[in-house]
């Protein structure tokens, strides 16, 4: 789905965004016919309300947007795409009421509302269309806008139709738009070239596990996205419940994001030596299953107790990291929808990460305000390490006594990458729980577009 923004002079009509605390100055200024009609409509400028105001012939002369308050702007991160749905389908440009600061956010949000999912049901609505404003770069926000509906509408596919071969082909038809290499381990070939984590989770399905290997560019600094690929996650022996297993489809959140992470890159033209790798699977039941006190060893040599089918994620990820520390990238980054533990600590609309570099986090919290792509720091917690390494084996799945779930799961991955790797861990939600402006119920990607805007820092580009 691509989306953009009509060029700067086209003819339009103009958009002024007003707060509530700006409306009457702001009619006050106007001719008597104006006055009266905003004075007769009630519009009071909170968050979400449009007024047309016609000209004498009836024609658009101009619509009035409400930016509500501070306190409510700073809720709603994309105040001005809250308007689009009382928009009528045309042409706009913003005369005035939003701040240079924010106007770029406030694009992005307009382009960002405008997302359909329409695989199964035609949906699409007709949007309106904005002008792009001055001082605003179209191609850029058409990037970013184009991968996070890529993410979305990958989420958003069904696992009938999103399993590891679907993951793969959709990897194949970004690395084929880039002219990126891609290359792809499948099965057995996965015990051959010693993955074997990701064969044991994904054996049990008659959808065959596979390594997806992408790579693009020739120089610059390396720059490794690993992205967990769980199309579906019953929970393996460990089953899970009805109520939890609903929304497993987004299991495979971390390679969405990892691919509209990728495509900003790629799009951009960024100086760095990019490699995707998504280990994807789908953690089925039957009888080749891995069980419970099954003890793996990994590509790293390190062995692994199973306490609990269901912490599967880290598996897969595990042997990826391993394959993806041994080429010496600059930087590598894990994204996954991995713990529940992260949803209790912080909701489904922040992005928790981990890094013990404190530039690589000082970049990210500022890059995330700037991008509307909200993350949180959590500690890599050295003392909790302990609660990881079970005694029969190096390593443990799931820890018992259920604290700090989502730092052992951390400390779980930092286990892979060698010592001397800058790393980041991402333990993402990957879904929009309640539609809000510019953000559908759905899909979602998370802590990719902080990650880009930081990377010219954290990589010295």
């Amino acid at each position: 789905m691509t989306v953009s923004l009509a060029p700067a002079g086209t003819k339009a009509v103009p958009i002024y965004v007003l707060g509530t605390e700006d409306v009457a100055l702001w009619a006050g200024q106007q001719s008597d016919r104006i006055r009266t009609w905003v004075d007769a409509s009630g519009f009071k400028g909170g968050i979400g309300a449009v007024l047309m105001i016609p000209d004498e012939a009836g024609h658009p002369e101009m619509a009035l947007v409400g930016y509500g308050t501070p306190a409510s702007r700073r809720r709603d991160r994309f105040a001005l795409a809250a308007s689009l749905p009382k928009l009528a389908p045309g042409t706009y440009r913003i005369e005035s009421g939003i701040e240079a600061d924010q106007i770029e956010q406030e694009t992005l949000g307009w382009l960002l509302a405008c997302y359909s999912f329409t695989r199964y049901r035609d949906s699409a609505a007709e949007h309106p269309t904005l002008v792009t404003p001055e001082g605003v770069d179209p191609a850029r926000l058409s990037i970013l806008a184009e991968a996070e509906f890529l993410t979305r509408d990958l989420i958003n596919t069904p696992a009938s139709d999103m399993g590891p071969e679907d993951l793969e082909a959709a990897a194949r038809a970004l690395a084929k738009q880039h002219k990126a290499k891609i290359t792809v381990t499948t099965g057995d070939a996965l015990l051959a070239d010693n993955f074997p984590m990701i064969h044991t989770v994904g054996r049990a399905s008659d959808r065959a596990p596979r390594l997806i290997d992408l790579t693009w560019g020739s120089r610059g600094p390396k720059i490794t996205l690993v992205g967990k690929g769980v199309c579906f996650d019953t929970g393996g022996l460990n089953i899970k419940p009805g109520s939890s297993m609903g929304l497993m489809k987004k299991d495979m959140g971390g390679a969405a994001n990892v691919l509209g992470l990728a495509h900003m890159i790629m799009a951009s033209g960024l100086d760095v030596r990019l490699r995707v790798l998504i280990p994807a699977v789908e953690n089925a039941v039957s009888g080749n299953s891995f069980r419970p006190q099954d003890i793996l060893t990994s590509r790293k040599g390190l062995t692994v107790e199973i306490n609990n089918t269901d912490a599967e994620g880290r598996l897969v990820l595990a042997d990826a990291l391993t394959y993806g520390s041994e080429g010496k990238p600059d930087l590598i980054v894990s994204m996954a929808t991995l713990t529940g533990a992260a949803r209790v600590a912080v909701g489904p609309d922040l992005a928790p990460y981990y890094t013990d570099d404190d530039v690589v986090a000082t970049s990210l919290d500022l890059s995330a305000r700037r991008m509307a792509d909200p993350v949180w720091r959590m500690p890599f917690h050295d003392p909790y390490e302990a609660m990881i390494e079970p005694g029969i084996a190096d390593l443990d799945n799931a820890p018992k006594g259920g604290f700090a779930g989502s730092i052992t799961a951390a400390l779980f991955l930092r286990r892979f990458v060698s010592e001397h790797d800058r790393y980041i861990h991402f333990d993402i939600y990957g879904w929009q729980p309640s539609a809000a402006p510019g953000r559908p119920k759905g899909g979602a990607l998370q802590g990719a577009r902080a990650l880009f805007e930081s990377l010219p820092v954290i990589l010295d580009l």
